[in-house]
């Protein structure tokens, strides 16, 4: 991947103070979206370290990842599959599998589903996202594809704030670290 677009991203990022009370800071990456250049270019980089494993394809989680799951499954030539919150809005019909993440950055456990048709055992499925920083989304979907079968081929994502071993263990791969955003 090359180096510019890691620096495009980190130049387009902002971290925001929402204000009293506050007891962080909020990332903010609508320049990414609102950037033609970074667009383009994310869908081919986030796929790239995976072109060789062959995903049959791309699922992601609500709701930055229902932007970039299709970016990178049209660089990839496969199909998106979505991975449902239950507090994002409404559910798709018919049956769902379900997993629960372990505990992530904010100690929450985050309930995801993927229609049941959706996978199964002849999938290679690429997971992405736009931050990993505890990969608890990354396990649940992970746990899903089991269910259904599939098999998960790592994970890319945007923003790669995880530790070195996590990142080895469950083959995740980023654009940009997490490090290169605070300077």
């Amino acid at each position: 991947m090359p180096a510019e677009l890691s620096e495009r991203l980190a130049a387009l990022f902002r971290w925001i103070d929402p204000g009293p009370g506050a007891s962080h800071l909020v990332s903010d990456v609508s320049g990414w979206w609102r950037d033609p250049d970074v667009l383009t270019r994310l869908g081919p980089a986030l796929v790239e370290p995976f072109r060789a494993a062959r995903p049959t394809v791309v699922v992601s989680p609500a709701v930055t990842g229902f932007l970039l799951g299709p970016l990178a499954a049209t660089a990839l030539g496969v199909g998106f599959v979505p991975a449902h919150k239950p507090g994002d809005g409404r559910l798709p019909a018919g049956p769902l599998t379900w997993a629960q993440s372990p505990p992530d950055f904010r100690g929450r456990r985050v309930d995801l589903a993927v229609r049941d048709h959706a996978l199964d055992r002849t999938d290679r499925v690429l997971v992405v996202d736009d931050w990993v920083a505890t990969a608890a989304q990354v396990r649940a979907i992970y746990e899903i594809c089991a269910a259904r079968g599939a098999e998960p081929v790592g994970t890319a994502t945007v923003v790669l704030d995880c530790a070195p071993e996590l990142a080895v263990e469950l083959r995740i791969r980023g654009l940009v670290t997490a490090d290169a955003l605070h300077a």
